[in-house]
C-alpha cells in the first residue's frame, strides 16, 4: 500500500522516570479527569451503548457452514499457500518513473500475472466476465440475479513496491521466492496486497465450485499501479465503473486497510471509514546570484531556511472534530477494552451534546492526547513534513533559486484552505522582511527576487466518512457481523481512519460505503510486519482466514436487506 498502514491506535507512551516535563501531560490528564469524575457520569451498565457490537454467534446457513468447513481443510490450506506463493513469485513492481502503459516494457510483467490468475482460477475465468481496463486493470463481474440490488466491489492492487538491491541480503528468504517456512509465506506483496487479491479470488472460486449463484452482483476490481498513485489503474477502473453504474451506484466497496490489532487488553478490527487528505506544496525562493566572496546578508538558501524554521515552529493544532471516526474508535475502547485508560473515559467528548463540561472536554482533549501519544496526535491533526530542499549548484556561487517541498496530510474536518492560510501568512512576513515579491497560490510564473508558493499536482481533501450506524442491516453491520462470527467476541469492531491514501480515492463517487480493511487474522502474530521493507511475509493462518472471511462476507452481503 502507498505510504500507509500507520496504525490507528492510541497506545501508552512509557514514562521513563525523567524530568517533570515528560510527566506533566499525565498529571494534567489526571487532574482534569478527577474534576470531571466528581460531576459527570461516564459509562455504566445502564448507559446506552456508544459502540454497539454485532453478535458473535455464528448464524450461517448450512451452505455457508459447508463452505467454511472445506476452507478449513488441510488440503485447501496447502493449495491456498501455493496459490499465494505463485503470485508473489511474479515481480509486478511499479516504479516511480514508469512511462505510459503502451510504451514502457516494464508493464509487460502484468501480462504474466494476468495469465497466472487465469491458470490458477479456471472456474472464475470460465464463469465471470473479465474486462481489461487500460490494458492491465482487471475487472471481474459476477452478475447477480436481482438487478435492483446494487453491486458489491472488492478491490486490491496487483503491483508491489521495489526491493532495493542494497537490502536483499537482509531478507531471510529471497524477496520474490514465495517461500513457505511452515508458518508464513514470504516475499514482496505477501501483505501488500497479493494476499487480499488472491484471497478474494479463492473465495469466489470456492463459492462457484459449491454452486453458489448470487442475487447481488459482485465486482472484483484490481488496479496495477497503486504504489505510484493509481493514475493508470484505479483511476481508469473507477471511471469505467462510474460510466456503467452511475454515482452512488455501488452498495459498498472494500479495499486493503488496517488489520486486526491488539490494543488495551483486547483485539480491535478497525476498518478505515475515511482517509486524511493530501497536499504537496512547493515554495520557491528567488534571489540575486553572484560570487560567494561578496554575499548578501541572506541568500535564497538562507531565506528558505528561515521559512522552514518558521513553518516547523508552528505545527497545525490538533483538532478532534465531531465527525472524526477516531472519536467513535475511542468510545469503543472506553466501552469494550479492559485496559482503556480511565482518565480518557472522563475526557472523551460525546457527539451531539453541549454544555460547559462538554466544552471543556472538547478544548482539553485534543491537546492532551497529542502530547501523551504522538500517534494519536497525527490522527487528529493536519500534519506537515519538509521532505525535500534544493538550492545552489556550486560552493562559491550564490544560489539564485532554492526550493522547498512540503508534504501535508489533511485532518478529518479540515480543508486545504487551512494550509493556504498558514503558509501565506508566514511567507508574507518573510517576503516583506527581505523585500521580496510574494506570489501565494495565484498560479503565476515565478519571477526574480520573489517567493512563490504553489500546490504540486492535485490536492486531495479528506475522504467522505462512511456510515457506521448499526440500527438495522447496513454495509457496516454486515462487515461487523462477518468479522465477529468468524473470530468471536474477543474482537471489537470500531471505525478507524487511514492517515494516508489508497486506490479508493478514485471511487468516492461510486458509493457512500467504502471500507479499508484487511480481514485476515492470526492471533499469534502481528500481521503488518514487513510492509514496504525487508522480510515481508504473511501468516498462513491469516491468509486462509482471509479467504474464509471473504467467502462468509459474500454470502452475508447477498442476503442483506439493503439496496
Amino acid at each position: 500500500m502507498s505510504d500507509k498502514q500507520v496504525q490507528n491506535t492510541v497506545t501508552t507512551r512509557q514514562n521513563t522516570g525523567g524530568d517533570a516535563s515528560s510527566r506533566w501531560p499525565w498529571r494534567s490528564l489526571g487532574l482534569i479527569a478527577v474534576a470531571l469524575a466528581v460531576s459527570l457520569p461516564v459509562l455504566n451498565s445502564n448507559s446506552p451503548s456508544l459502540c454497539h457490537q454485532a453478535s458473535a454467534e455464528e448464524s450461517q446457513d448450512q451452505f455457508t457452514i459447508n463452505i467454511l468447513e472445506s476452507l478449513r481443510s488441510d488440503s485447501f490450506r496447502e493449495k491456498s499457500i501455493q496459490r499465494l506463493a505463485g503470485a508473489i513469485q511474479i515481480p509486478t513492481i511499479a516504479y516511480d518513473d514508469m512511462g505510459p502503459v503502451d510504451q514502457d516494457p516494464r508493464w509487460n510483467i502484468f501480462d504474466d500475472f494476468a495469465g497466472y490468475l487465469e491458470t490458477t482460477f479456471p472456474t472464475v475465468h470460465e464463469k465471470l466476465k473479465l474486462e481489461k481496463v487500460n490494458t492491465h486493470g482487471l475487472l471481474y463481474t459476477w452478475t447477480g440475479s436481482d438487478p435492483t440490488l446494487k453491486p458489491t466491489v472488492l478491490m486490491a492492487h496487483q503491483d508491489v513496491v521495489p526491493v532495493p538491491e542494497s537490502t536483499t541480503s537482509q531478507w531471510k528468504n529471497e524477496p520474490f521466492s514465495g517461500e513457505f517456512d511452515g508458518s508464513a509465506i514470504w516475499g514482496r506483496g505477501a501483505l501488500d496486497c497479493k494476499n487480499t487479491l488472491i484471497g478474494s479470488l479463492e473465495a469466489v472460486e470456492a463459492l462457484l465450485e459449491a454452486g453458489f449463484a448470487p442475487k447481488r452482483t459482485l465486482i472484483l476490481s484490481f488496479g496495477f499501479d497503486e504504489e505510484i498513485s493509481g493514475h493508470h489503474g484505479a483511476a481508469y477502473l473507477a471511471s469505467f465503473l462510474l460510466d456503467r453504474y452511475g454515482e452512488n451506484g455501488i452498495a459498498l466497496i472494500i479495499d486493503e486497510g488496517a488489520p486486526i490489532l491488539p490494543l488495551w487488553g483486547t483485539h480491535f478490527a478497525v476498518p478505515g471509514v475515511s482517509e486524511k487528505g493530501y497536499a504537496d506544496v512547493e515554495i520557491i525562493v528567488r534571489a540575486k546570484g553572484g560570487h560567494s566572496s561578496m554575499p548578501p546578508v541572506h541568500t535564497s538558501a538562507g531565506i528558505a531556511a528561515e521559512l522552514v524554521t518558521l513553518i516547523e515552529k508552528t505545527p497545525y493544532a490538533p483538532q478532534l472534530h465531531e465527525d472524526n471516526p477516531l472519536l467513535d474508535f475511542l468510545w469503543c475502547g472506553a466501552e469494550h477494552a479492559p485496559g482503556f485508560m480511565m482518565g480518557l473515559k472522563y475526557l472523551l467528548p460525546k457527539k451531539g451534546q453541549s454544555g460547559i463540561f462538554e466544552s471543556v472536554k472538547r478544548m482539553a482533549f485534543p491537546s492532551l492526547v497529542s502530547r501523551v501519544n504522538c500517534m494519536a496526535g497525527y490522527l487528529i491533526s493536519t500534519t506537515q513534513a519538509v521532505d525535500v530542499i534544493h538550492g545552489g549548484v556550486k560552493v562559491n556561487a550564490l544560489p539564485e533559486r532554492t526550493t522547498v517541498l512540503i508534504n501535508h496530510r489533511i485532518n478529518i474536518g479540515d480543508t486545504s484552505a487551512l494550509i493556504r492560510q498558514k503558509l501565506t501568512k508566514i511567507t508574507s512576513e518573510v517576503a516583506k522582511r527581505h523585500n521580496l515579491t510574494l506570489h501565494a497560490f495565484d498560479n503565476s510564473t515565478e519571477q526574480e527576487s520573489s517567493i512563490t508558493i504553489r500546490f504540486m499536482g492535485s490536492v486531495l481533501e479528506p475522504a467522505p466518512i462512511s456510515p457506521t450506524y448499526s440500527t438495522g442491516e447496513s454495509p457496516w453491520s454486515v462487515l461487523a457481523s462477518t468479522t465477529r462470527s468468524l473470530y468471536g467476541k474477543e474482537v471489537v469492531m470500531a471505525p478507524g481512519i487511514m492517515p494516508a491514501n489508497t486506490d479508493t480515492k478514485y471511487y468516492w463517487n461510486l458509493s457512500r460505503h467504502i471500507f479499508r480493511y484487511s480481514p485476515g487474522w492470526d492471533p499469534e502474530t502481528l500481521s503488518i510486519e514487513g510492509i514496504h521493507t525487508v522480510n515481508e511475509r504473511v501468516s498462513a493462518v491469516a491468509h486462509v482466514k482471509t479467504v474464509q472471511w471473504y467467502a462468509s462476507f459474500l454470502r452475508n452481503v447477498d442476503e442483506a436487506q439493503f439496496e
